[in-house]
């Protein structure tokens, strides 16, 4: 990052997670997901860029000066309700070869068969 996006969390660098859906692969997330109270963003939030697929769920947060995308927050039951998810590799220190993994099947909207530790396909194979 270029330095323009700065935030403080708290959480355990050693366990992360991968969702294999459209945007996550493209961005090449390593995440973690956070309670909002876990989360000091200490750039105003008007500084950063949005997007959003489904804005009544989340929204991800991108630094407006280099477009790197540093995390996403929300709201959703499945997750205890309000959470922040945060991309790892904004974090300094994260080093993804002392991280556990588990891996997520957002593809194809499986989230019911939770997290594996191994990859989900990209396709579905026939």
């Amino acid at each position: 990052m270029c330095g323009d996006t700065r935030f403080e969390v708290e959480l355990d660098l050693s366990k992360g997670s991968k969702c294999n859906c459209t945007v996550c692969t493209r961005l090449g997330v390593t995440g973690s997901i956070v309670k909002p109270t876990a989360f000091t963003l200490l750039t105003p939030e008007t500084n950063l860029a949005s997007f959003s697929r489904n804005p009544q769920v989340a929204s991800r947060f991108f630094c407006a000066r280099c477009h790197v995308y540093c995390f996403g927050k929300g709201h959703l039951e499945a997750l205890g309700g309000d959470f922040v998810s945060v991309n790892l590799n904004c974090v300094d220190g994260f080093d993804v070869s002392k991280t556990e993994l588990v891996h997520w099947d957002g593809r194809h909207d499986n989230w019911h068969a939770g997290p594996r530790p191994s990859p989900w396909p990209i396709a579905i194979e026939a």
